[in-house]
């Protein structure tokens, strides 16, 4: 993988790409937004939300927009990922099911994700 995340310290990272990596501008554009910050402090955060609930609605509304934002490119980005799984390494639906969602009875999941990622592929 060419992007690459190094822990430099307890609760300290680093994030280095190029633009090969990032042809369509979309980590740029994230970390140069606040989504991705928005976003990985919604992961770490007690509330879940991204946000200090002692903030103005409008730093929580932000952060939900962003985190929002980030989370459907994230999933466009699965379900291309499940178009080239299928297509391109020819697995079962089975075994995609398996490994994308720890269940390989959610066959019929990955199949609206294949769906998805053509549409998203097709420009659709």
């Amino acid at each position: 993988m060419a992007v690459t995340v190094t822990q430099l310290s307890e609760g300290r990272i680093e994030i280095s790409w190029n633009r090969v990596d990032d042809r369509h501008g979309h980590l740029a554009a994230a970390a140069d937004s606040g989504e991705l910050a928005h976003a990985l402090q919604a992961l770490g955060d007690e509330y879940g939300a991204g946000y200090d609930p002692h903030e103005p609605p409008e730093q929580a509304l932000a952060a939900a927009a962003d985190t929002t934002r980030l989370a459907r490119l994230l999933e466009a980005r699965a379900a291309v990922l499940a178009v080239h799984l299928r297509d391109d390494h020819k697995l079962s639906w089975r075994t995609i099911a398996r490994a994308v969602h720890g269940d390989p009875e959610k066959q019929s999941t990955v199949r609206r994700q294949y769906d998805a990622g053509h549409r998203h592929i097709e420009g659709g």
